[in-house]
């Protein structure tokens, strides 16, 4: 299973940005999929996930309102729209997966780097 993540970069705070991670090797439909982040000097955090049918999402209570996350099956992707951006959602952001009754995320992308300027 390999999953690589598109679409970080530097932006504007209230700025929009559509990161994109692209699974191969797996069953995409099975699967659970989740965006995570990590700040400098801060602990990996959750900020969004959704169930293999789409059917429950989970958002961070910091990104609600403003982040939302989505599947496309027939792309084997996973996209995370961002909007509203704060400079306090600088970090890299990882995406992940996992087989739908596994109880741990199992694959991790590279992680691509937000940064948000004040």
């Amino acid at each position: 299973v390999q999953l690589q993540a598109f679409g970080g970069g530097l932006v504007q705070a209230g700025d929009f940005l559509r990161l994109s991670c692209a699974a191969s090797g797996l069953t995409f439909s099975r699967y659970d999929l989740g965006w995570f982040r990590q700040a400098p000097g801060k602990e990996r955090e959750s900020v969004a996930t959704l169930t293999w049918r789409g059917g429950t999402i989970y958002y961070a209570d910091s990104v609600k309102g403003r982040f939302t996350i989505s599947r496309d099956n027939a792309k084997n992707t996973v996209y995370l729209q961002m909007s509203s951006l704060k400079p306090e959602d600088t970090a890299v952001y990882y995406c992940a997966t996992k087989y739908f009754v596994s109880s741990e995320y199992d694959y991790w992308g590279q992680g691509t780097l937000v940064t948000v300027s004040s």
